[in-house]
């Protein structure tokens, strides 16, 4: 019989965080398009866009600045981590 144990991931306080971070935004998310459904917009991407979307793309976004930065600059992500909190309104202001 297999052993189901989660020891094959790092379970630490900043990982735990990640993914926290993560779910909450995502329940955040849904909760906003049930209280306020919005309509989907055009921004400098000159594609349609909704809310969600333009999550999507922050978080996707946000993984290759972190990338870049761990390449570039190395451990740790704080300068990264800021990058992408500029990043993430950014891509919701204009995108």
């Amino acid at each position: 019989m297999e052993d189901f144990s989660l020891n094959w991931m790092a379970w630490t306080w900043q990982t735990a965080a990640f993914f926290g971070t993560i779910f909450f935004m995502l329940a955040s998310m849904l909760v906003w398009s049930l209280v306020a459904p919005q309509a989907p917009r055009i921004g400098v991407l000159r594609i349609e866009t909704t809310p969600g979307d333009r999550l999507f793309i922050s978080l996707l976004g946000s993984a290759f600045i972190c990338l870049g930065w761990l390449f570039f600059f190395g451990a740790p992500l704080w300068g990264g981590l800021i990058v992408c909190l500029f990043w993430f309104g950014a891509v919701f202001r204009w995108v």
